[in-house]
């Protein structure tokens, strides 16, 4: 027997378903011992209002530019990101032109997951910066990674280019120069690269200088990287980024200033650091002074993997020779070059730059967790706690409801008014309370939005859901908590459903607004339907505007066709549907439908697959829940699944449309308990993956487990899913059945 994922028909009717704060001395001159208490007394407080004065002057400004910043609708911080800087834990981060323009694939891709998991394994956070779709994204999944790794002709985007870049909508790799402003307004001090640009060789002449050393002038962020690309002028690098007033420290036991490729340049650093918390120590003062300049940390190339000064100096005298020729000069020539000297050296100068940049992010990791002690003990992160956090958490906004199961203890229900035995029991369910209780269970506390009575039952389900974030739970004087009774056969299938819903009227778009800010922020919305459609149609609306992308969770057939009832749904970005539900979705289009629906799985599948096509046409993946035949994802096809990704939509519209089968996880009718919230879990197990930036594979085998343990629960959520129960090493650890992949086009 498999485990019957089609619990939403039991839900459904329920368901409703761095700069630290300056201290400025007093202005007035010392008091001697000569003055008198009073004037004493009137010094000090004179110096406090001065202090405070200029602290509030100090901070306001950064206060309402990080604002602005968060507000806006050209970025967007991931979910293991915001979810560090809320914690204050440390996080580094990384560049993306090094993936776009500075390896061939699919070297770049697995340069980039490597360094990542470098940078967790010694105890920070990666947040790799790249921009998709006009938006700068801080912390990229697997599959956003996979589309810088291979896509043609992105854009390199310093800092001239990110107002073009994001008012045409382009996608582009960073670079030293643009990641660092980028770090620097999300608040992290710490950026990891391999080597930054310079003065190139006959710069006097050309004037050719990076731009990441005015960068280094004027912004606050600590670079940590193998010195500057050997192709450049070193001497008059350094000497610009004297100029800059750029603090320039070597890391290790040499003074020795790193030539990126070769330990050796020829040249010493102006300062020298032995370690990781010496580094920290240089970076916390130069934040503390707040003068507005970063620093550069130059690490040298493993001695074991630094390639032969000369041999690489060979290669790069030739390589401008035909850059020259070529007539290949500004941001197009280091691209060029570092192609060209890698294959002059037959791959050595590749093989040197993975292993520097993953020194780097081993080094610079480092530092950014000694550096996170020293603010801590101090009491001085770079942005105030308040600023770090807002609003980058799911929102869910639905139902919520007590729900009362009587399950019979035989597979069939005896009619006519006679006393079936079974087991009766109460829990509170409600498809939006479900996922925001999953979610919040995996560690991503959603904001939840709904409404509920003042009577017997709202103080209970208050104080039940008490690990959820419930501020956006609206409580009225003379309404009655929503109610729901579900009668299940023995082998867990609904045979009645009775329910009162009528408060989920009261989830309207008046109350909504006023989350507007959370709506903005979001890095997801999920929505069910027992929401009222005006609701729906605004947060729609809201999505559109601000790039959110929204989840619609049908709740019943019923209910299924709310967001299609207008344009709303172009708005939509995916939406979990049972077969029933999608084809009331495609009957309220004018699509034709069919008048009885299969039960064998290749014909399920076939079904599924012609109703979902011409919704793709406008969402980005439908999620088709098949009971116990598992779960089946339709959209675009990225590396042989369905892309869960948004970020790649628009570049992926043309693709090849897929559906992929995940077969259930194997269940005995016995162990079936309940089954009304078991749908809820599969999807929420599947956010939770997809906001942790996970692969399409591992979220919906966190959904899988989560529903699955939801099975087994006499409550709708199990109170065992947790981030220990539901996790990447979990889903690992597992023997899953085959995955089936059929063509759509």
């Amino acid at each position: 027997m498999f485990m019957w994922l089609e619990c939403r028909t039991a839900q459904a009717n329920s368901a409703a378903s761095p700069t630290s704060l300056q201290s400025c001395s007093s202005e007035n001159s010392v008091q001697t011992a000569a003055h008198v208490c009073q004037t004493e007394t009137q010094s000090m407080i004179g110096n406090l209002a001065c202090t405070l004065g200029r602290q509030t002057a100090s901070v306001a400004p950064r206060i309402i530019q990080m604002r602005r910043f968060l507000h806006g609708t050209h970025f967007r911080v991931s979910s293991s990101v915001a979810e560090a800087l809320a914690d204050g834990r440390p996080i580094v981060a990384l560049e993306s032109t090094i993936i776009t323009h500075g390896m061939p694939y699919p070297q770049n891709l697995s340069m980039a997951r490597e360094v990542e998991e470098i940078v967790r394994t010694n105890g920070s956070v990666p947040a790799t910066v790249g921009i998709l779709n006009g938006r700068i994204h801080i912390g990229l999944n697997d599959e956003e990674l996979q589309f810088l790794a291979k896509s043609k002709n992105l854009v390199k985007v310093s800092r001239r280019d990110l107002p073009y870049v994001l008012s045409q909508g382009l996608s582009g790799g960073t670079t030293v120069s643009g990641t660092m402003i980028v770090a620097h307004k999300a608040g992290i001090p710490v950026f990891v690269t391999g080597g930054i640009g310079g003065v190139h060789r006959e710069g006097e002449k050309t004037m050719d200088v990076s731009a990441d050393l005015t960068e280094l002038g004027r912004t606050a962020v600590a670079v940590v990287s193998a010195g500057v690309k050997s192709i450049l002028d070193i001497g008059r690098t350094l000497e610009y980024l004297e100029t800059q007033g750029v603090c320039v420290a070597a890391f290790g036991e040499s003074r020795e200033f790193p030539a990126f490729f070769s330990r050796q340049s020829g040249f010493q650093a102006p300062c020298q650091v032995q370690n990781e918390e010496e580094a920290a120590k240089l970076i916390a003062s130069t934040l503390a002074l707040g003068m507005g300049s970063g620093v550069l940390i130059a690490v040298p190339c493993p001695e074991e993997e630094a390639a032969s000064g000369q041999v690489i100096e060979n290669a790069i005298q030739e390589a401008l020779s035909n850059a020259r020729s070529k007539g290949i000069i500004g941001k197009e020539l280091t691209p060029f070059m570092l192609q060209r000297v890698n294959e002059l050296t037959s791959e050595k100068s590749l093989d040197s730059n993975i292993a520097l940049i993953q020194n780097n992010a081993r080094v610079g990791s480092r530092i950014a967790v000694a550096l996170c002690k020293i603010q801590t003990a101090t009491g001085k992160g770079n942005l105030p706690q308040c600023e770090k956090v807002t609003a980058l958490r799911p929102v869910v906004i639905g139902g919520i409801n007590v729900d009362f199961i009587a399950k019979a203890r035989n597979t069939t229900i005896q009619a006519g008014g006679q006393t079936n035995a079974g087991q009766v029991s109460q829990s509170f369910g409600g498809v939006g309370r479900n996922l925001a209780d999953c979610l919040s269970r995996l560690g991503k506390i959603p904001l939840f939005i709904s409404a509920l009575g003042k009577d017997e039952y709202s103080e209970s389900i208050l104080r039940y859901c008490h690990h959820m974030d419930m501020a956006g739970v609206l409580q009225l004087a003379g309404h009655s908590t929503a109610t729901y009774c579900a009668v299940i056969t023995g082998s867990g299938e609904l045979s009645l459903g009775l329910g009162d819903m009528d408060i989920h009227q009261q989830i309207t778009e008046q109350h909504v607004c006023k989350f507007k800010e959370s709506l903005c922020l979001a890095p997801l919305v999920c929505i069910d339907g027992n929401v009222p459609v005006a609701t729906i149609q605004y947060v729609c609306e809201i999505a559109r505007e601000h790039q959110v992308a929204v989840c619609y969770e049908p709740t019943d057939e019923n209910k299924a066709s709310k967001p299609f009832l207008s344009d709303s749904w172009r708005a939509l970005t995916y939406i979990s549907p049972n077969l029933r539900e999608l084809r009331a979705i495609n009957r309220t289009l004018g699509h034709p439908v069919p008048a009885e629906l299969p039960s064998r799985l290749e014909d399920v599948v076939r079904t599924a697959m012609t109703l979902t096509r011409p919704l793709l046409t406008q969402l980005h993946c439908v999620v088709v829940t098949l009971g116990m035949h598992g779960v089946l994802l339709c959209g675009r096809r990225v590396e042989g699944r369905v892309s869960l990704c948004p970020g790649t939509h628009k570049q992926n519209a043309a693709g090849e449309l897929c559906a992929t089968h995940y077969p259930a996880i194997p269940i005995s009718r016995e162990e079936i308990v309940n089954v009304s919230g078991a749908g809820d879990s599969l999807m929420a197990g599947i956010i939770a993956g997809l906001l942790a930036g996970h692969d399409t594979d591992t979220c919906v085998r966190m959904g899988l487990l989560s529903a699955c343990l939801s099975l087994r629960s006499y409550e709708p959520v199990s109170q065992e899913i947790s981030t220990v129960s539901v996790n990447l090493e979990q889903v690992k650890a597992r023997s899953w059945p085959e995955v089936k992949v059929w063509k759509m086009n």
